[in-house]
């Protein structure tokens, strides 16, 4: 995912419903800044631990919330990864398009965003396609 992003060390990933932190850490490892936003307070608490080990904790942050909260902002995302059932990622879209600037690619593993924004690409990677946009 974190390839067909393309993400660099000026990147700022965001993995909405982060889980135990892989990707963000991934994600940090490579330089970049990394936020994950879960609504589990277990996954959140074991993601801040799993990038403490890593050796990131200083390129990552985890919150604990929910990703359709408008109090919590992803304006600043440069990289959006979606690992969430295409019917979440239908429900992402006008926030989306109303929060991401041009430019900030969208990658999300297994599921498309439905038949009215289709990816600009897609590839099998092992048992999964994964998805890739870009804002316009």
């Amino acid at each position: 995912m974190l390839k067909m992003a393309a993400v660099t060390a000026t990147d700022v990933v965001y993995d909405l419903g982060s889980g135990d932190g892989k990707i963000v850490i991934a994600a940090a490892r490579l330089g970049a800044r990394g936020v994950g936003i879960d609504i589990d307070p277990r996954r959140v608490t074991e993601a801040t631990a799993n990038a403490t080990a890593a050796g990131v904790s200083d390129r990552t942050t985890f919150i604990l919330g929910d990703i359709f909260d408008p109090a919590i902002t992803i304006r600043d995302a440069t990289v959006v990864m979606l690992y969430l059932w295409e019917r979440l990622n239908i429900k992402l879209i006008p926030r989306l398009k109303a929060e991401l600037r041009p430019g900030t690619r969208i990658v999300s593993n297994s599921f498309t965003m439905g038949p009215t924004w289709p990816a600009e690409q897609s590839q099998l990677v092992g048992t999964h396609y994964i998805y890739r946009w870009t804002m316009k």
